[in-house]
């Protein structure tokens, strides 16, 4: 395991996805890059989380710049929420509902998503829905 620290990446298995220090900063490059911005609710020692991450996000995020970044259930790392207020990653994981990991939202430029949800890891055909969702929340953002 690697660095934990704020705005550090999170090793696994030699995968790394930032941290979230800035929702607010983070939706701004994201915005400037067109795309919707990532953010995977994950819980430490998840294996299906290190699956999402190794297999999917990191990847993406390394060979096709997709704008993702962690948010860790349970943690007290400092973020920001979209409109700058000081938070801490469980707070904005109990503000979203979200009650399992992994899982992924596709947030627009205002921190409103634009996407359904996708729940869960295990399932045979991930790549293919996180392709959908991924698709939807562009076609929101240029829609």
């Amino acid at each position: 395991m690697g660095l934990l620290a704020l705005g550090g990446p999170v090793w696994a298995a030699g995968q790394a996805l930032p941290l979230s220090a800035s929702l607010q900063g983070e939706l701004a490059v994201a915005r400037k890059a067109r795309q919707p911005l990532v953010v995977m609710v994950s819980l430490h020692r998840c294996p299906w989380c290190e699956a999402v991450r190794n297999n999917y996000l990191a990847p993406m995020h390394a060979h096709e710049g997709l704008a993702v970044v962690q948010v860790d259930m349970r943690s007290a790392a400092r973020s920001r929420t979209p409109d700058g207020a000081a938070t801490t990653h469980d707070a904005l994981v109990r503000a979203w509902g979200v009650k399992v990991a992994p899982t992924l939202l596709f947030l627009g430029p205002r921190g409103t998503e634009v996407a359904e949800r996708l729940v869960g890891g295990a399932t045979d055909f991930y790549a293919a829905s996180l392709d959908k969702r991924l698709a939807q929340a562009r076609q929101a953002l240029t829609g």
